[in-house]
């Protein structure tokens, strides 16, 4: 069941009064959500929730073996076994037929491509976020971030919590287990911030993200309609990407915290950014921090030099790309920021400091602010593209569009304002955002309330008809 679906919404209104039916209790409310996750999880195909309870029991063993051992190489074994683990079973359901494409055809001849009628495993939804909490898991009872060993059933919820299940935000172990252990109260619920992000959340996807999706994105892509807006289409992914992945965070966060429970940020404002570096530090929070700090840093980050520090960084995009898709487009997408993150270093390791005034200045942040979009916006045709092929052609169209000044010749008035608006919102000041909270906080909960139905209710009146899955279920 899709977010922004009336199904959801049922289900959703039920797992709420049924959790803060029996918060007071709190096995009974931790066997409520989790009875709800696995239900809405069973939803998309109720074979694959055996695979989710089976990585769950997988990470509550290691992981209350990592807690309980006091020998060190034990303990280092038991992550390494661990991690290998579920790192085998994402490459087996998402990568074994990339990698066999790999192979010399005369090893896979009549063995796994055609001998034996290989045929490539279903992919199981949310498998790759799945797989991240398990490895958090572990690696943050072995670096002793745990208070105490890990329940079976608060491991399980914690991997199987329903509004991140599909698509995050990734969750950290240390950061969501303490949650399941403190009593919950009212009195601490975030309600009208819960609200308001599940209405600006609704507002991105099936508004923006939807619209642009159907009416521009898909149709230049999937190679119809692509005559003269190649370049609005690559500005328009833009917008989707952001609308429809923010989208779902701002949907998960806003359920989690009307359910009592905070999740992480996982944007900021990303199209604000002035560098590449900056770009990861907003773009995906969750995701670009994890990778930080499971893969870039036991590598060595920064400890062991320069050259060192540039090529774990080029692997550690290099991973992020492969993680985003079995293809060689994701590939060189994950390169291609490497290589943007490569440079960003040695510019600024290898730059006379007598331009660090210039550096700082406004004219050179709003000229490193556009150039640091529009390479994201390339980076965007290799993410969005079927293969390499299409890339290039789109590439091509781009390029001889800006040359011939037929940029905006074919234009979809609602389209350039829904790609206006979409990027406008990046340089919203925070405090807006406040004053409407603290404006509706002051309203009573009746009045809140019936200011929210309105609000779902325009959203679902301007929305196309039909909700497009999210773009991020299928990583």
């Amino acid at each position: 069941m899709l977010f922004p679906t009336l199904e959801f919404a049922v289900f959703f209104i039920c797992a709420l009064a049924g959790a803060w039916a029996l918060h007071r209790h709190s096995r009974l409310h931790l066997i409520w959500l989790l009875s709800a996750s696995y239900i809405f999880y069973a939803f998309w195909n109720w074979r694959d929730s055996f695979i989710l309870l089976g990585l769950s029991l997988l990470a509550w063993v290691f992981g209350r073996c990592i807690f309980a051992s006091t020998n060190h190489s034990a303990r280092l074994t038991l992550l390494w076994m661990g991690c290998l683990s579920f790192v085998l079973l994402l490459f087996y359901y998402k990568y074994t037929g990339f990698f066999l494409t790999m192979l010399p055809l005369a090893w896979t001849e009549g063995w796994a491509a055609e001998g034996a009628g290989f045929v490539n495993p279903a992919l199981p939804l949310g498998i790759s976020f799945i797989t991240f909490h398990a490895i958090s898991l572990l690696f943050d009872a072995y670096r002793g971030k745990l208070q105490r060993a890990p329940g079976l059933m608060q491991v399980c919820l914690y991997i199987s919590f329903f509004p991140q299940l599909i698509a995050g935000p990734i969750l950290r172990a240390a950061q969501f287990l303490p949650q399941l252990e403190r009593p919950l109260s009212c009195r601490n619920l975030a309600i009208t911030r819960g609200m308001l992000l599940i209405t600006l959340g609704l507002f991105k996807k099936v508004i923006l993200a939807n619209y642009l999706g159907t009416t521009l994105v898909d149709p230049v892509f999937g190679g119809s309609g692509a005559e003269g807006r190649s370049l609005q289409a690559v500005y328009g992914y833009a917008v989707q990407i952001y609308c429809d992945f923010c989208g779902y965070t701002d949907i998960a966060i806003g359920c989690a915290l009307l359910l009592g429970y905070r999740f992480p940020l996982n944007f900021r404002n990303p199209y604000r950014a002035a560098t590449i570096q900056d770009f990861w530090r907003r773009w995906h929070i969750t995701l670009s921090t994890w990778l930080r700090d499971y893969l870039y840093i036991p590598m060595g980050g920064s400890r062991r030099g320069l050259p060192l520090m540039l090529l774990f960084l080029m692997i550690t995009m290099l991973i992020g790309g492969l993680w985003h898709g079995a293809g060689w487009q994701f590939v060189f997408w994950g390169a291609f920021h490497g290589l943007l993150l490569v440079l960003y270093q040695l510019w600024l390791h290898l730059v006379p400091a007598s331009l660090d005034r210039l550096r700082r200045s406004q004219i050179w942040h709003a000229g490193s602010m556009v150039l640091t979009f529009h390479l994201v916006c390339l980076g965007w045709i290799w993410f969005r593209a079927a293969d390499f092929q299409q890339a290039w052609v789109l590439c091509q169209a781009a390029a001889l569009e800006i040359w011939q000044g037929r940029v905006f010749e074919q234009a979809d008035p609602f389209a350039m304002a829904a790609i206006a608006l979409g990027i406008g919102m990046q340089f919203q000041p925070l405090r807006w955002r406040a004053h409407i909270e603290r404006w509706m906080g002051r309203r009573s909960w009746l009045v809140q309330g019936i200011l929210f139905g309105v609000a779902v209710s325009l959203i679902e009146f301007f929305g196309p008809i039909g909700i497009a899955p999210f773009i991020y279920f299928q990583f």
